[in-house]
This record gives C-alpha cells, sequence and structure tokens, in this order.
C-alpha cells in the first residue's frame, strides 16, 4: 500500500491510460477486427507497421478508441487516396515519426512532474496535468501539421510538372568534428546541452535560407535546399555560427547536388551518398562540394570554390572535391588574369572568379600537413 501523500504506480499508469487512449483496455485484437469490420490479417499488419508490440490474440489490451482508429484507417486505405502497394510503408512512417514525438513529449512531462513536487504529490494531480496538457499538445501539433502541409503543397502547385518523389535538390550534411571522443569526455548533462544547442542553431540556419531539416542523426543534420546558392549558405552559416559559438565543436559540411528519391520524408540516392562521402572527407571548418555544384556556384561571385586533390572514398576512387567558402578581396596580377581566363572559358562572364587548380593543391598540401585546430570550450 502507498504511505499517505504518495501514489501507487500502477494506478497511475491505468489513469493515464484512460485518458490518453480515450477509455479501459476491453477488446482482443480479434474484437477488434471484428467491431471494425477490417480482416483479422489486415488489422494485423497495420498494427505492427505502426510500430506496436505483436499481442496475443486473447490479450484484453485495445479500446473503443482502437476500434475507430482501425475502421478509419481501413477506409482511408480503400479510398484510393493510398496507392496499395505502399500502404504498409506509409503506416510505417506515420509510426516512426509519431513515436518519436510521443517520447519526446513524455520526457518533458516527466521532467515538469519530477521538478515540481506539488504536481507529482499525487496521482489525481498528475492525472489532471495531463488531462489538461492533451489537448493544447493536439492543437499545437494540428496547426504545425496544416502549416507544413500548406508549405510542401504551395511548392507542389508551384511546379506542377516536377516529380514531388523525384527532383533536382542540394543535400548538405553537417556534423560535428570530434562527437565521439567528446561523448567520453564529458557528463549526460553536457552532452544533452551541446546536442540541444547545435540542433537549434542547426534549426535557425537551415530555416533562414529556405531549406528544410530532413533529419538530425546525433551530431550530424541532413538537410536539403532547392538552389545551390540556398545550400551553399546554409553551410557557410553553419560553419560561421558553430565556429563562433564556444559551447559548440568545429563542424565540417559536404554538399551535392542533383536528382533525389524523396520518400516518406527521408531522401534517398546516389547524391544524397556523394554528400556523405564528401562530408567524411572534409577537415575541421570545411566544407566540401561535388562538381555539380561546384559549376553551379561559380556563377555566384559572393562564393570561392576551388578544386582539391582528388581523394579515394567508399564507393568513389577518383572523387575529386572542391572547396566552399565565402569570397574574399578579387585577386590581381596573374592570378587575376588566370581566374578571368577560366571564367571566359566557361562561358560565366566577366565577374565571376574561377578555381586555381594548382594553388588548390598547395593549400591542400599545407593543410594536410598541419593538425585540426583545437577549439576552446567552455567548461562547467
Amino acid at each position: 500500500m502507498p504511505e499517505p501523500g504518495e501514489f501507487s504506480p500502477d494506478a497511475l499508469q491505468q489513469r493515464l491510460e484512460r485518458i490518453l487512449l480515450g477509455g479501459k483496455r476491453k477488446y482482443t485484437r480479434l474484437e477488434v477486427a471484428e467491431k471494425a469490420g477490417v480482416p483479422e490479417e489486415r488489422s494485423r499488419r497495420l498494427w505492427r507497421a505502426l510500430g506496436f508490440a505483436t499481442v496475443e490474440d486473447d490479450e484484453v489490451v485495445f479500446t473503443d478508441a482502437d476500434v475507430e482508429a482501425i475502421r478509419t484507417a481501413d477506409q482511408l486505405m480503400n479510398s484510393g487516396l493510398i496507392d496499395p502497394s505502399i500502404e504498409l510503408a506509409v503506416t510505417r512512417a506515420l509510426g516512426q515519426h509519431l513515436s518519436r514525438l510521443a517520447e519526446w513529449q513524455v520526457h518533458m512531462l516527466w521532467t515538469m512532474i519530477t521538478e515540481n513536487k506539488e504536481i507529482g504529490s499525487s496521482e489525481r494531480q498528475i492525472g489532471r496535468l495531463v488531462d489538461r496538457l492533451l489537448p493544447e499538445l493536439e492543437k499545437v501539433q494540428d496547426f504545425v501539421w496544416r502549416r507544413h502541409l500548406a508549405a510542401y503543397a504551395g511548392r507542389a502547385l508551384a511546379m506542377p510538372d516536377e516529380d514531388l518523389e523525384a527532383r533536382t535538390e542540394v543535400v548538405g550534411f553537417v556534423d560535428m568534428v570530434g562527437y565521439t571522443r567528446l561523448t567520453r569526455q564529458v557528463g549526460e548533462d553536457e552532452l544533452t546541452d551541446i546536442l540541444d544547442r547545435f540542433e537549434s542553431v542547426a534549426s535557425e540556419v537551415v530555416a533562414d535560407h529556405h531549406g528544410r531539416i530532413v533529419k538530425m542523426i546525433g551530431d550530424e543534420v541532413l538537410f536539403v535546399a532547392d538552389s545551390a546558392v540556398d545550400g551553399a549558405e546554409i553551410a557557410l552559416a553553419l560553419s560561421e555560427r558553430a565556429d563562433a559559438d564556444e559551447t559548440l565543436p568545429a563542424v565540417r559540411a559536404g554538399l551535392a547536388s542533383g536528382r533525389i528519391l524523396s520518400r516518406f520524408g527521408d531522401v534517398y540516392g546516389s547524391v544524397v551518398n556523394l554528400a556523405a562521402r564528401l562530408t567524411s572527407t572534409a577537415r575541421p571548418g570545411t566544407i566540401l562540394v561535388d562538381k555539380e555544384l561546384a559549376t553551379e556556384l561559380l556563377a555566384f561571385p559572393q562564393f570561392e570554390v576551388r578544386t582539391r586533390r582528388p581523394v579515394s572514398v567508399r564507393g568513389y576512387n577518383r572523387l575529386r572535391p572542391s572547396s566552399l567558402r565565402r569570397a574574399r578581396d578579387r585577386p590581381s596580377g596573374m592570378f587575376a588574369s588566370s581566374q578571368q581566363l577560366a571564367a571566359e572559358m566557361l562561358g560565366l562572364g566577366d565577374s565571376v572568379p574561377a578555381p586555381d587548380p594548382v594553388l588548390d593543391e598547395a593549400e591542400d598540401a599545407t593543410a594536410d600537413s598541419l593538425p585540426p585546430r583545437p577549439k576552446r570550450r567552455r567548461r562547467r
């Protein structure tokens, strides 16, 4: 029995389930399928695809809300809106994304409860908090979803002839250098702060330059942008922000441009793989781009693109990247004339500087002989 002032974890779990699941657990899986009018095998596949644990046929774990949800999902699939061949893929994507969201929200809720003793003093208080908070979370989620839906719909209608799944984009990876070593040197709280800070900076920069974050992968962000300029600005700004922030390690980046396959919120294809390989090759504080993107960026005088020596990485025997940085003062003398000649040969006009491979290989040799510049970090 709980002591006075304490609460029973079992009672709390039951109360939260009634709030979150929309009622008591009272049906088996077979009963849900029968009540929803959905074939048993189909209901089982949908349940698994959503990421939920498999349950025995006689386990009473489902509610009236589950019956309605299975019925609605079945009607949506049968409406013709979703191709039967991708039915389970769509369901898996939905389950995976919402699972991550739910995990974060529970962590947020638990932190609120543990840090406010008056809230966590009884099962009734916690139940009231969840009961009050849930509708507000639903409103925010619905608003964010609708805004993203409007944004993607706007792009689709603006380009009606373009394939929404396979299109030309700039793909970029930016990752923190020395992250594995960092995890062994700092505590969990400081590591959490670093990851939160990196994610916050990445979100701000990508949004400011009209890109879209595909996903955060621990110490790395994967983003896409519609234009070469936006992609370059995202990588440069992220590198500059990280360099100016003493709480963050240095970053490195790789960018590539070309056709990608966009599927259920993720991106695939050789361009994505190339951007990842370029990132793994880049030195701390540097940005490498592929030949396609380098050629596009030559038309913009605010950038300086320089050819690097070929490198061998997994899947590419002689990958010849280019380095990207902001343009400095215009060169003069011999370098000015050589860059002007290269620009004219490429048909890029009088004002566009072209890469000077001789200079870059000399810079590479110098850079490769130096160790990565250590970055000062603020300790607690």
